[in-house]
């Protein structure tokens, strides 16, 4: 069995973004813009042609309609499906993150015995008074 194609960051943000609660487009472009803190920030073609995309592969569907001052909303929820490729992405990413950490803990701990800049093997021990030299 071969392991699923890992997701984009804008895909992972706007699932991320359904998992809550349906929401219609201007609602999910607020919500990538929040949780990517600003860096990624979603067109409405782009985001609806990734919608139609997601909706093809059965990740997300559409919910309700609604006319709000004359203009027609359509919410989308996340199926069941796409709460699954969610999960497995987050569990994915999670173990990335935790590989990187222990690695880094391991170079920071590692870099601290070597006596690097700054870490408590670097600095000067002193002797007391009136001892040998």
């Amino acid at each position: 069995m071969t392991a699923p194609t890992p997701l984009r960051e804008p895909t992972f943000l706007i699932l991320t973004a359904l998992a809550r609660e349906p929401m219609h487009g201007y609602g999910i472009v607020t919500e990538v813009a929040a949780l990517s803190e600003g860096r990624l920030s979603l067109r409405p073609g782009t985001l609806y042609g990734a919608l139609d995309r997601l909706a093809d592969e059965g990740l997300v569907a559409p919910d309700r309609e609604e006319v709000v001052d004359g203009r027609l909303r359509r919410y989308y929820r996340l199926t069941d499906a796409g709460t699954a490729a969610l999960t497995v992405e987050t569990e994915r990413l999670r173990r990335n993150v935790e590989a990187a950490s222990q690695r880094l803990r391991a170079r920071l701990g590692r870099a601290a015995r070597a006596g690097a800049p700054g870490s408590a093997a670097a600095r000067p021990r002193l002797r007391p008074a009136g001892g040998p030299a």
